[in-house]
């Protein structure tokens, strides 16, 4: 055989895990080369942030709207204790259908979503349910603006300074009806 075939036939011999060993002999995976950090001249693996859980219960949810509130142009933040013994920080997002139609309020779930998964470990509160409420302006604001404006509202509720309450106004329970009794 020509010298080409010989090592095609040397290389289709190899099973596949033997010639995937050799092509990583000496090197660290990808995946593995993030997870670890230069410290002198031996790998140290990094410890991470634990990453913040989801709230699912509406339960939780409603728990949650009893807790703190602070406003901000893009969204409203509740931040409540949650209780639990290993003092997890959880998140939910809640955008109504008043912000628009299923594609605009998916991409701000979206956003709001990558914005917690960036922000909260670092600033957020341990062992407190986060909640994000989707506001009317919320889409079209700039991330870095509502990266900020997170920010502000977490060092807020950190401080325990947050908005006063709704006001309910109980006689305008359904306001498309012109008479409630019907």
């Amino acid at each position: 055989p020509r010298p080409q075939e010989a090592e095609r036939l040397r290389l289709s011999s190899l099973s596949s895990r033997d010639s995937r060993d050799q092509q990583s002999a000496g090197r660290v995976r990808p995946s593995r080369r993030f997870a670890f950090a230069l410290r002198g001249f031996k790998f140290v693996p990094m410890t991470p942030a634990p990453a913040p859980s989801v709230i699912r219960k509406r339960r939780d949810f409603l728990a949650a709207n009893k807790g703190l509130r602070v406003a901000r142009p893009g969204f409203v933040l509740l931040a409540r204790p949650n209780g639990l013994d290993d003092s997890p920080m959880r998140f939910g997002i809640t955008v109504t259908k008043k912000i628009g139609n299923a594609v605009v309020r998916n991409r701000m779930k979206r956003r709001f979503r990558e914005l917690l998964r960036a922000e909260l470990p670092a600033h957020g509160l341990a062992g407190h349910d986060h909640v994000l409420i989707g506001r009317d302006g919320g889409v079209e604001r700039d991330f870095t603006q509502l990266r900020e404006e997170l920010r502000a509202a977490l060092t807020r509720a950190r401080e325990g300074k947050g908005d006063p309450p709704r006001k309910r106004n109980p006689g305008k329970r359904h306001p498309g009806r012109k008479d409630p009794k019907r």
